[in-house]
């Protein structure tokens, strides 16, 4: 579960890849990868629009694809790697499938549940604690994301 600097960044590019296919379908551009022994058992990205459900973040669809794969709901032993800091309820399911540690590129000061706004992962209350690391890409996983954003006010602006 301890990857090297240059683990992470690779790891971390197959979440931006993830990323780039939410953004293709006009998707918030969040992409997901869960890994276990060094290979990717779940991947995720945002397509609540596209298929027109709420639950649908990458990080719940990186974990679904995980859980079918080693069918357990157990996801001790593995590492979520994450473009952005993982919402309330992102944050909620990587401690309900016992994800012991997330990685993920840039905060998310709007939404964010592990440290932004609030430390769901980290909290000492529950029963579950995430060790939580910050800032492997951090400016290409925000970067696609102001992108993503600044297109998104452009086009709302044009058609005023």
């Amino acid at each position: 579960m301890d990857y090297s600097f240059e683990e992470k960044v690779v790891f971390m590019q197959e979440a931006l890849k993830e990323a780039e296919k939410a953004l293709a379908l006009e998707e918030i551009p969040i992409g997901c990868v869960l890994v276990k022994d060094g290979q990717i058992i779940g991947r995720g990205h945002n397509a609540r629009e596209t298929l027109d459900r709420a639950i649908l973040h990458a990080e719940m669809m990186a974990i679904e694809e995980a859980n079918a794969r080693i069918g357990n709901w157990r996801l001790l032993d593995t590492t979520l790697f994450v473009t952005i800091e993982p919402c309330v309820m992102c944050s909620g399911a990587i401690g309900l499938a016992r994800i012991p540690k997330v990685i993920y590129g840039a905060a998310n000061p709007k939404f964010g549940a592990a440290g932004s706004l609030y430390n769901i992962l980290e909290d000492r209350r529950l029963n579950h604690r995430v060790e939580v690391e910050v800032g492997i890409l951090e400016a290409e996983c925000a970067g696609i994301m102001q992108d993503f954003f600044r297109t998104r006010r452009q086009k709302a602006k044009q058609s005023e």
